[in-house]
């Protein structure tokens, strides 16, 4: 698969709230949340902390500039 038919596929099922309150985006969230089966909560939570992993992989190669050296 493409970089572009990944970004379609990603971009169909982004779902996004715009909050007027911080109240309102806990409620959104908390919905959205419910809303998902298990394994896609599950799934969303092995992607974060492969996200996180990556960003202390990085962290730990960057040159004291705060860039790969």
């Amino acid at each position: 698969m493409g970089i572009r038919a990944r970004a379609a596929e990603r971009k169909a099922r982004m779902v996004a709230h715009r909050a007027r309150s911080f109240q309102d985006a806990e409620a959104w969230d908390l919905a959205f949340w419910q809303s998902q089966t298990p394994q896609q909560r599950l799934s969303a939570l092995v992607a974060i902390r492969k996200d996180i992993a990556k960003v202390r992989k990085a962290r730990r190669s960057a040159g004291p500039n705060g860039f790969e050296d």
